[in-house]
């Protein structure tokens, strides 16, 4: 191989050596480099048995650079395939694809819109998750609105518009506007009679099981041509509550031989004789239905991307019709499936959840077996975890699955560190000591932070473990931050050996508690109350603080108190 070639090699090996190293954030690898160098350099092949000695040189050299310094080669020497590995790295952190359409509009603007008929569940997490999440990437905006147009079947709990907004807090979000479609009679009564004047709407007085028959049969209602002036009549007549319910309704004109029967000629407005629980809506009768209101809406708040459950294809398709009579551009519209959630046992129902609350079988919306934002809110999982693991699920048309380890996990990464250790025993058997052993334990605070150092714990004479924990006869035991102790003659017997008893792998570490100044603890878990005791130092923290019980879990603690504290389980 002659200087020319030696140098070309070295040139080309170091352009792969460095994009392999820089790819993968890692050394980089002769065999790795091997493959696409001679694949993009044919020449080099008939010297195959001198390259890779070159190479070997090269790859050393990159491989002492710091991982800056490799970066910073690489745009020297190949900026493009450079730009191409950021590109790749930054498409693999985004959470989500790319928004249909963004680039067609000036802003951005998506709408999360409940119906607050209870607080939020864990399914319901992924909505604000999702444009929230898009809000940030585009720069964008999102409204909350609250359609409450239905005050009798899905019927308005006045509790739940803040708690909403507070478990949209929770997961890390405010709305940049807050709306209330029941605040907003008049504005879709406008907009119907709009609607009837371009032939768009009719009043309707079939039973709903008469309408039934004709739109199967594709057939049109006898109303449907009706004169404007007397649809304009009834229409008034249902605004100022003069029918009862069932009576009349007004209608949407579509196709009425439709290959889909659920779109033709659907319903707008209805009469409804349950007051709306709002004082400020109680007066009114003629309530529009979701469809008419959520297109209105829609249009009016200048939403450009509507993100809806797969099942909900249809109400597009009527919204659409709508549309079309005012000439309005229908927004970008994404369905995804629905999200199951493993781990519980209750329905992920709000109606389901209420019931269970009403009858006594749930404490309330936060009681740690209800599958609620409440609930892991105070069991001390922050809506961060919940967050990210919600918009990790992505907006795909299939059924997700999400698993409670994916949001356990972001939350240990974000508790773990800033976690104290303690000692909580549950339900454990006391056990007299002997020996001298110290006084006083101290174990670590935090085994990974050194400098947080130990909390003292009073040892007295006699100690409580888990039932299980209790060695068998003449067996030893290391009690955690205390020392090695022998379970002889129904006692511990201190036996003073060092933790290389433990490094050896012949003694078991498990924790404990002092049996006389341990205080009582409830552990609220999703499988029932635990009883047990911790020690003294619990009773140091305020109430909400989250700590680790070793062995156990993180808890958060709710109550704090000698007589009898109460935590939270959260999870491993």
């Amino acid at each position: 191989m002659d200087e020319d070639l030696r140098a070309a090699v070295e040139r080309e090996a170091e352009k792969h050596a460095l994009l392999n190293a820089v790819k993968h954030e890692s050394d980089a690898n002769v065999g790795a480099v091997m493959g696409p160098l001679m694949g993009d350099n044919p020449a080099f092949r008939e010297h195959a048995d001198e390259v890779p000695g070159v190479v070997g040189g090269v790859v050393a050299r990159v491989n002492d650079l710091g991982r800056e310094a490799r970066r910073d080669r690489l745009e020297t020497l190949a900026p493009d395939e450079l730009a191409e590995i950021e590109a790749e790295d930054e498409d693999d952190d985004r959470l989500l694809p790319d928004l249909p359409g963004a680039e067609d509009v000036d802003q951005v603007r998506m709408r999360c819109a409940p119906n607050p008929n209870g607080p939020w569940h864990i399914g319901h997490a992924r909505m604000p998750a999702v444009i929230g999440t898009y809000r940030e990437l585009y720069d964008g905006w999102f409204c909350v609105r609250f359609d409450d147009t239905d005050p009798e079947t899905k019927r308005p709990d006045l509790d739940a518009y803040d708690a909403i907004l507070e478990d949209l807090s929770y997961l890390g979000f405010e709305a940049d506007e807050t709306f209330v479609a029941s605040d907003r009679l008049e504005i879709y009564y406008d907009h119907a009679r709009d609607l009837i004047d371009a032939g768009g709407a009719y009043t309707c007085s079939c039973s709903g099981e008469a309408f039934s028959e004709l739109k199967n049969a594709g057939e049109p209602c006898p109303h449907r041509d009706k004169p404007i002036e007397t649809v304009h009549e009834e229409f008034e007549a249902m605004i100022d509550g003069e029918y009862e319910s069932g009576e009349m309704v007004l209608r949407v004109k579509t196709d009425i031989e439709h290959k889909n029967p659920a779109l033709r000629d659907f319903v707008a407005f209805r009469m409804v004789d349950t007051p709306h629980p709002r004082e400020e809506a109680s007066e009114y009768r003629c309530w529009p239905m979701l469809d008419f209101q959520s297109g209105i809406d829609d249009h009016l708040i200048g939403v450009t991307h509507i993100i809806r459950g797969i099942d909900l294809q249809d109400s597009a398709k009527r919204q659409r019709f709508v549309y079309d009579y005012f000439d309005w551009e229908y927004p970008e519209v994404i369905h995804w499936g629905h999200v199951q959630v493993d781990a519980y046992d209750v329905k992920m129902s709000t109606s389901t959840l209420k019931e269970l609350i009403d009858a006594g079988e749930l404490d309330g919306w936060d009681d740690p077996r209800a599958p609620t934002l409440k609930s892991l809110r105070r069991r001390g999982i922050r809506g961060e975890a919940i967050t990210e693991a919600m918009a990790g699920l992505g907006t795909s048309t299939s059924d997700v699955d999400l698993a409670m380890s994916a949001i356990y996990a972001n939350n240990r990464d974000l508790i773990d560190d800033e976690s104290d250790r303690r000692f909580f025993v549950r339900e454990g058997v006391e056990v007299g000591l002997a020996g001298s052993p110290p006084e006083q334990a101290a174990p670590k605070l935090h085994p990974d932070h050194e400098n947080r150092g130990t909390r003292a714990i009073p040892v007295g004479d006699a100690v409580a473990l888990e039932e299980d924990d209790l060695p068998g006869r003449e067996e030893r035991i290391w009690l955690k931050g205390l020392g090695c102790f022998q379970y002889t003659r129904d006692v511990l017997q201190y036996t003073g050996e060092s933790i290389d008893v433990v490094r050896d792998g012949d003694v078991d570490v498990v924790h404990w508690v002092p049996a006389a100044e341990s205080v009582p603890l409830t552990l609220r878990t999703m499988d029932g109350d635990v009883e047990g005791r911790a020690e003294p130092g619990v009773l140091d923290y305020d109430a909400g603080a989250v700590c680790q019980f070793e062995r156990i879990g993180f808890v958060r603690l709710d109550q704090v108190d000698q007589a009898g504290s109460v935590a939270y389980y959260a999870h491993p």
